[in-house]
Parts: structure tokens; C-alpha cells; sequence
């Protein structure tokens, strides 16, 4: 026994006298005559610890980059009434009561989320609930409103015209964009309230929405930037321009006026019929280098399963 502690004790000076040598400390037993050992001893070794000199970040942190709230038509006008501060409460970990009047909370609180609405009509379905004045100031937003209000048929009416002016005339039934500028300076600033750096970090993003002939071009586009930019623009959607390069064009145009940054990700790539990723532009040319620039504003891609299918290829069908 005495002679196994005598060893773990000569071990433990041995490790120490080690630990002096290698940082440029002198050991306890060391003659005043012995060099001391510098770290320029060791300029061209091989440092031991994988740590030194590493930058890069290594935390993996969990969010969600599409998030769609009572702003989005699509889901505003069909029973959902859960809206901004729902979203990031539930999403940091709170609980909240969905629409099916259920509570409801995650198991584990998100690290980051992005709200992405559709750029496209985007907060009518609130505007029509709370009778907003922008909305009434508008003659086509006057009349979308009395028909929501008007029983099953006028609701009926109103969003069949909704399709229509989002999928075939593809234009802007609005006369402005000042019930659009409302909602979205709302959003900037809600966005910003509810950003904790370090703990929850919140985005504001959109969604562009073009599906030619069906075959969906969606991005979601989030903004790396606070309400000091992003309060500086509108949210860029089919009804400005149904190309990517359009999307592309108005991103680079918001970088330059702003010194912001902003990010374009592929979503449901899967339901594209291939075009999503196509080696020609929009108008069948051959790539060119300017094109691929303009394109790396948008390096992700976030491809959705569609009923467990998940596939950025053509879908095995015509398209006449």
C-alpha cells in the first residue's frame, strides 16, 4: 500500500515538472543553471491541443426558416388566428393555445425563428377581421371585406377572386401599398421585441410565392438585419416579379441601399417539376457566370417531403 502511494506521488511530480517544462515555468527542482523553455521553442511544432487557433463556430443550434402566421392568406383566411407574438412564444418555449382551442408547447424550445408570410396579400386576413382603415381605404380591400362579411357565399366569392388575381391574372388587386406597409412595419418592430441575443434569436423574413403553370419557385427569404433596415423595404412577391431573377435583383437592391444582408432559400424544391434547380434561366438561356453570382444570394436549399416523397427532379408527368 505504502509503495503504491509513493509511486502515484512520484507520478504526480513527474506531471507537474512535465506541466512547468511545456508552459516556460521553471519546476520546483530545477537548477538556477537550466534554460527555461519558452514558447518560441515551440514555433515549428505541432501544437497538442486541438483547440489552439480554432475560429469557426461548432454550436449547432435548432430553429425553423418557414413560419407562417394569420399574415399568410393562405392561412389567415382559412381558421387560423394565431399571429406574431403566438409564434415566438410558442416557439422559445411558452405555452399557447392553438386553434383548436388546445394548449399546446414544445418539448425542447427552438434557438431561432424566422417568420416568412407570403409576400402576397400579406396581413389580410386580420386587416378583414379588424375592419382596418387601410383596408377600407382601398376599393378592391372595401370589397374583399364586405364579401368575407356577407355569409358562406360571399366568402366563397371573395376568396375564389383572391386565386384568381394570385394564379391567373397574377397582379396586384390593391391601388397601394399602404395597407401592405402597415402590417409589415408591425412586423419589423415585433420581430425585434421579441430577439434576445444570445438566448432566442428572432428574423424577419418572406415568403415569394411564384408557381408558374403550377410548378412551385417559392423562396423564403430572412433578413440578417433589425427594424432600422428592414423597416426601409416592403417584402418582394409575385406580384412584383415572377422570375427569380427578379427576386435576385430586388435582393441585391436592398443590400446596396441598405449595407443589410439577405438570404433566398429553395422551398419545396421538390414540387418544382425541376425547375427550381434548371440549367437554364428563366427565359431558356444558357447560365452564364453573371447569372450564377447573381444566384449565390441564395446558397440553401430546404426541400419538404410531399406525402414521403422527397425529390428536386422533374415529376414524371408532361407538361404539354
Amino acid at each position: 500500500m505504502y509503495n503504491g502511494r509513493l509511486l502515484a506521488l512520484a507520478a504526480s511530480c513527474l506531471g507537474l515538472a512535465t506541466f512547468g517544462l511545456g508552459t516556460g515555468v521553471n519546476p520546483a527542482f530545477a537548477s538556477g543553471n537550466e534554460r527555461v523553455v519558452t514558447e518560441e521553442d515551440f514555433v515549428e511544432e505541432r501544437v497538442y491541443s486541438p483547440y489552439v487557433d480554432r475560429a469557426y463556430p461548432d454550436q449547432v443550434l435548432f430553429g425553423d426558416t418557414h413560419y407562417h402566421t394569420n399574415l399568410s392568406f393562405d392561412a389567415g383566411l382559412v381558421g387560423t388566428r394565431l399571429g406574431i407574438d403566438e409564434g415566438f412564444r410558442f416557439a422559445r418555449g411558452e405555452t399557447v393555445v392553438s386553434n383548436s382551442g388546445q394548449r399546446v408547447q414544445l418539448i425542447r424550445p427552438l434557438d431561432f425563428l424566422v417568420l416568412t408570410d407570403h409576400a402576397e396579400f400579406i396581413g389580410l386576413a386580420p386587416m378583414i377581421h379588424n375592419s382596418d382603415p387601410n383596408l377600407l381605404a382601398d376599393p378592391w380591400g372595401k370589397w374583399v371585406h364586405e364579401r368575407f362579411n356577407a355569409g358562406p357565399e360571399g366568402r366563397a366569392e371573395a376568396f375564389a377572386n383572391i386565386i384568381e388575381w394570385g394564379t391567373v391574372k397574377m397582379e396586384n388587386p390593391f391601388s397601394s401599398d399602404e395597407a401592405a406597409r402597415g402590417i409589415w412595419l408591425d412586423t419589423v418592430e415585433k420581430v425585434e421585441t421579441y430577439n434576445e441575443p444570445g438566448r432566442f434569436t428572432t428574423m424577419t423574413g418572406f415568403e415569394w410565392s411564384s408557381s408558374p403553370k403550377g410548378d412551385n419557385l417559392h423562396r423564403c427569404v430572412i433578413y440578417a438585419d433589425g427594424p432600422d433596415k428592414t423597416g426601409q423595404t416592403l417584402p418582394f412577391g409575385l406580384f412584383d416579379g415572377g422570375d427569380p431573377e427578379d427576386l435576385w435583383q430586388y435582393m441585391a437592391g436592398y443590400e446596396e441601399r441598405t449595407s443589410g444582408r439577405i438570404l433566398a432559400i429553395p422551398h419545396n424544391g421538390n414540387l418544382s417539376n425541376g425547375l427550381m434547380f434548371s440549367g437554364v434561366d428563366s427565359q431558356g438561356n444558357k447560365l452564364t457566370r453573371a447569372y450564377a453570382e447573381s444566384r449565390a444570394l441564395g446558397t440553401a436549399a430546404r426541400d419538404h417531403a410531399d406525402q414521403g416523397r422527397r425529390r428536386n427532379a422533374p415529376l414524371p408527368v408532361s407538361r404539354g
